[in-house]
């Protein structure tokens, strides 16, 4: 990998087609960016903190990485966590990152999404409304199947979708707390439950149901995704089932594809593992990045033969659930102007947002669709 670079911060505001104040920020280095990172958070998340260290650690790496708060989201506008439909923020993000992508300094530059959880479906979604746009995905632990083991039943959902609409913002009780199960160290983990910009209370009815529906039409469609992507997942997840990432990757049609399971690691790769687990994550994130963001990519052929996966029994791994969607069995049911902020970072001064950790990492698997990543 290059060297570490220096890179600016910059924070605005802009609105949606809804008329919705929206809140982006990008990590830039000070020579040309080699390519272009858009960020898709996850679900009751936000960039400019949350995903700070996904930002800085790019742009040191020599990446313009680009992030938006979704409508109700971290400092964007709007009823706190409320999703009316999952394409206003797939379309909110589409036409930002192109904006980006259509300004004059960053003509030629190669495209990638980058989505985290929920924000892999996002990032599937925006690349399904122009295939040939990007150049490919970094998906990490994403959002884009239901497991059969938390798959709410049909009759559920028909009961829940007639009343969805009358009390849209009605907000579900989870089994369990999200960042307790999605964030391995408990000092990260309460670092990450201290940034107050981060959705903390119980999710509404409506966004639970516009997930689920996400998910369900993303499972059925798989077959559909066709850019590079490299997708990476805790073997130890139980947010999002390695097995999702698993159907991604055997079903997706792309000709360069490529899954890392890391042993023992959970849903918090880039942010609630030990610090030597997350520079590995990275390292990997880098290494994907950096081949396919090279002059000679073009002509490379990343293609060959797909290498078999495999899954520890059931019966190794931590419990696997979702703490939103696998409530939904069981709820009793009720009678474009800008202001920027820069602020400039040396790699010398860059330190870690969560500090040090006792936890080890305990192994890591890797499988691809082409012969060295």
């Amino acid at each position: 990998m290059c060297n570490k670079m220096d890179f600016e911060y910059h924070e605005e505001h802009t609105r949606n087609s809804r008329g919705v104040q929206l809140f982006s920020c990008r990590w830039l280095p000070f020579s040309s960016p080699k390519a272009l990172v858009f960020l898709c958070h996850g679900y009751g998340m936000e960039c400019s903190q949350f995903m700070k260290g996904v930002g800085s650690r790019l742009a040191r790496y020599g990446y313009g990485v680009f992030g938006i708060d979704y409508e109700g989201h971290g400092k964007s506008a709007g009823a706190r966590c409320y999703i009316k439909k999952f394409d206003n923020i797939v379309n909110d993000c589409s036409h930002f990152f192109k904006s980006v992508c259509c300004r004059e300094e960053y003509l030629g530059k190669k495209r990638f999404l980058y989505g985290e959880s929920m924000g892999g479906a996002v990032a599937l979604l925006v690349h399904k409304k122009d295939r040939a746009f990007w150049d490919g995905a970094v998906l990490v632990a994403p959002m884009c199947k239901i497991s059969e083991k938390v798959k709410p039943h049909p009759l559920v959902i028909s009961v829940l979708t007639k009343v969805e609409d009358f009390i849209p913002r009605w907000k579900i009780v989870p089994t369990k707390d999200v960042i307790d199960s999605a964030f391995k160290d408990p000092l990260k983990r309460e670092q990450i439950r201290g940034n107050e910009l981060i959705y903390q209370e119980k999710p509404r009815l409506k966004t639970a149901l516009e997930m689920l529906r996400t998910s369900l039409a993303l499972e059925g469609t798989l077959h559909e995704v066709t850019l590079p992507f490299f997708v990476l997942h805790g073997e130890a997840d139980t947010v999002t089932d390695p097995e999702v990432s698993k159907a991604l990757y055997e079903q997706a049609s792309s000709k360069d594809k490529t899954i890392k399971l890391y042993q023992g690691m959970w849903h918090g790769l880039t942010s609630g593992e030990p610090d030597s687990n997350i520079e590995i994550v990275f390292s990997d994130i880098i290494a994907w990045l950096d081949k396919r963001s090279s002059s000679s990519a073009a002509a490379a052929n990343f293609d060959s033969s797909t290498q078999n996966i495999t899954f520890k029994p059931a019966a190794q791994q931590r419990q696997q659930h979702s703490p939103i969607l696998e409530k939904l069995n069981t709820i009793a049911l009720p009678t474009v102007e800008v202001e920027e902020k820069v602020e400039v970072r040396s790699p010398d001064r860059l330190t870690s947002t969560h500090g040090k950790y006792l936890c080890g990492w305990k192994g890591r698997r890797m499988h691809h669709h082409h012969s060295s990543m």
